[in-house]
């Protein structure tokens, strides 16, 4: 059976009401056009009605009565002024159009590829932050995402900066592995290129990854503000220190937060060991800690690599000696460690007889050494014992007598350094290119941080004893008579080196002693009595002076 047809009225009526829904659309637009200055004034003057009426609900009541008197009172000035209601329409009306104008809205949410990024982010680690035993799984594939990821932050290229995830309970954040994967992880799914931190939370379980901004690179070596016995390492993020120092930055003056190493007699970490690869810095280390601890003592400097790098500090006042060659280290060395044992005696004596320690002790000695290795290689093959056994001494007794020993050493001769080199030496940086491991076995716990993409010179991290692992950026402190060396770092090196003195005879060196020991025994309490304090500080008398500003590479 056929159909019949439909009424023409049925079949044509969707197209006419399509057309007069476009026609009415159209007129509205025109409409909004044409009336959009109007309605911007109309809601510019809803929003300041609205504003006026909290205003004057906020207002106290004792105090209502003031403000309307002060209202009729302008009112009644603009009324008696000339123009002064068409001023005061056209006043009120632009302030209606500034209020009203549209405005860009806020955007509260990620867009779609950052949402997308985020999504994907979640998926990957759900293998990790998920079991099959879970009823309620917090990560599971295909699952919101909202709910582990409660704050993040993009850059304007789209990039993560800041996350906050929240995993589950069960996750073994106490183990270095785990962690370690999902830092991993995590690194590999925001971006390379950029230097990551990663701050776990146990108690609450959440971590927060954010990214680091690069250190400053343009601090040159200069006075740094430190109390006595204070050493400025380097600079480190600010949110990891709780101090500030005012640097030179360049043309200008800026605060930077600086790592700073006390030693002396109340250290607990005494003395220093730098570990780096070839131009990863630890020589800039070493002349940026002579250069500060020239301020107000004296300094041994012992080059192993021969390299020249300390001829500016050669006869330089405060610096009793710059040795390279086997001879002259084992010498400089052995009258530190006779030193160090006068310096003990001293004190002693001080301590028995009730008097303060005489100021000759009290002056900082600092013992810098830069590849000691070499030195031990060389030691050998001649038939020499090696520098390092003449460090015991200095190493286990310095702190009381204010000596300090510091290293630098390349991670392939780690191997040469001496177990008093590895036990005493509670501070710890590691500068230049280094893998996770390499850092880990020296300072004993790897950084909270991805390693850097581009490492410059004197960039890495340092550890004070049983501290956090910090990131560091030593100062630039070049050699000032390298040609490659820019004239503001040159002339900022110079600076800070102290003058020359009036050339002194060089003293004879004495003679290591086959037998007994190098000074005076220290008097036991039964003998103290019997002996008068003269004879034993007369006993204990200051050892032959070291001959200052030995050449390089001169033997004895």
């Amino acid at each position: 059976m056929a159909r019949r047809p439909l009424p023409r009225i049925l079949s044509s009526g969707s197209a006419s009401i399509t057309r007069s829904r476009e026609i009415a659309r159209t007129a509205a637009d025109s409409a909004t056009d044409v009336l959009h200055p109007l309605i911007t004034v109309v809601r510019g003057l809803r929003l300041l009605a609205v504003s006026g009426r909290q205003k004057w609900v906020a207002t106290p009541k004792e105090r209502r009565g003031p403000k309307l008197f002060l209202g009729a009172a302008c009112v009644l000035v603009v009324a008696l002024v000339p123009y002064g209601p068409i001023l005061a329409l056209i006043t009120v009306m632009g302030a209606a159009a500034w209020k009203g104008r549209e405005r860009t809205p806020v955007r509260t949410g990620p867009d779609e590829s950052e949402t997308a990024r985020l999504r994907s982010l979640y998926e990957a680690l759900v293998p990790y932050f998920s079991t099959a035993d879970d009823p309620d799984p917090l990560f599971a594939h295909g699952g919101d995402w909202t709910k582990a990821f409660d704050q993040y932050a993009f850059d304007q290229d789209g990039r993560l900066t800041r996350l906050r995830i929240s995993y589950p309970a069960y996750f073994m954040d106490g183990d270095a592995a785990a962690r370690s994967r999902i830092e991993q992880l995590l690194h590999t799914k925001s971006g390379r290129g950029r230097e990551y931190h990663f701050g776990w939370d146990e108690e609450a379980n959440r971590l927060v990854l954010t990214v680091l901004d690069a250190l400053p690179t343009t601090i040159a070596a200069q006075r740094f503000v430190a109390a006595p016995g204070e050493t400025v390492l380097g600079f480190t993020d600010p949110d990891s220190v709780s101090r500030t120092v005012p640097v030179r930055d360049g043309d200008t003056t800026v605060d930077a937060s600086p790592v700073v190493w006390r030693t002396g007699g109340r250290s607990t970490e005494p003395h220093l060991l730098a570990v780096g690869h070839p131009g990863g810095g630890t020589t800039t280390l070493i002349r940026s800690i002579a250069l500060q601890a020239l301020q107000n003592g004296d300094v041994i400097i012992v080059d192993g690599s021969g390299t020249g790098e300390y001829a500016a500090l050669t006869g330089r006042d405060g610096v009793l000696a710059v040795e390279s060659g086997v001879g002259g280290a084992l010498a400089t060395l052995e009258w530190a460690a006779h030193e160090t044992e006068r310096r003990l005696i001293t004190a002693n004596l001080a301590r028995q007889s009730g008097r303060p320690a005489p100021d000759d002790i009290r002056r900082p000695l600092w013992i810098l050494l830069d590849r000691p290795g070499v030195l031990g290689h060389l030691a050998a093959a001649d038939g020499r014992p090696d520098p390092q056994e003449l460090l015991r001494i200095p190493l286990r007794h310095g702190r009381a007598a204010q000596v300090t020993v510091v290293l630098a050493e390349q991670f392939d001769a780690l191997d040469t350094l001496s177990e008093a080199v590895r036990t005493h030496t509670r501070a710890r940086a590691v500068l230049g290119p280094a893998s996770p491991e390499q850092i880990e076995a020296v300072l004993g716990t790897g950084p909270h941080t991805t390693p850097p993409p581009e490492v410059p010179a004197g960039r890495g991290y340092v550890r004070l004893g049983a501290g956090p692992v910090l990131r560091l950026q030593v100062p630039a402190t070049p050699d000032p008579y390298d040609d490659a060396t820019s004239d503001a770092h040159r002339q900022a090196v110079l600076d800070l080196l102290p003058g020359r003195g009036e050339p002194v005879e060089a003293a004879p060196v004495p003679e290591p002693a086959d037998e007994g020991p190098a000074t005076a025994p220290v008097p036991v309490a039964a003998e103290t009595a019997a002996v008068p304090v003269e004879t034993m500080v007369a006993e204990a008398r200051p050892s032959e002076p070291l001959a200052k500003a030995q050449p390089a590479g001169a033997e004895s």
